[in-house]
Parts: structure tokens; sequence; C-alpha cells
């Protein structure tokens, strides 16, 4: 049991501080999540779809909460 332990906790420190590490997103990807976002967004404005999902989740959100108001 405790070779197992051993094992796991070397696992453990070399994914925290060892070559497998990870320090975070960077600029490109925060970017290119900001992109997507606004493409998004665009397309949403663009095809005039905010009304219709505007309304779907009002519907969802009155079903949830028992209440209908039509």
């Amino acid at each position: 049991m405790s070779r197992l332990l051993s094992s796991w906790r070397h696992r453990v420190a070399e994914r925290l501080h060892g070559r497998y590490s990870d320090r975070g997103a960077g600029f490109v990807e925060y970017a290119g999540l900001l992109l997507l976002i606004a493409a998004v967004v665009g397309a949403v404005m663009a095809l005039d779809l905010h009304e219709a999902i505007s309304d779907a989740i009002g519907d969802a959100v009155a079903d949830v909460l028992g209440s209908s108001e039509e």
C-alpha cells in the first residue's frame, strides 16, 4: 500500500511541478476564445435570432418556476 501511495504522490508532484505542469492559458488562447465568442454573438445578431433565443430562455425559466405568462 505504501508503494502505491508513494507512486501516486510522485505522479501528483510531477504533474504540479514537472514537465507536464500547466501554468495557465496564454494570450493566444484568450484571444481565440474572445474571437469565438464574438463570432457567435455576431452570427446571432446578424441572423436576428436574439428574440427567439430570449423567448426560449424565458419559456424554460417559466416552466421551471411553474408560472405561465401567456
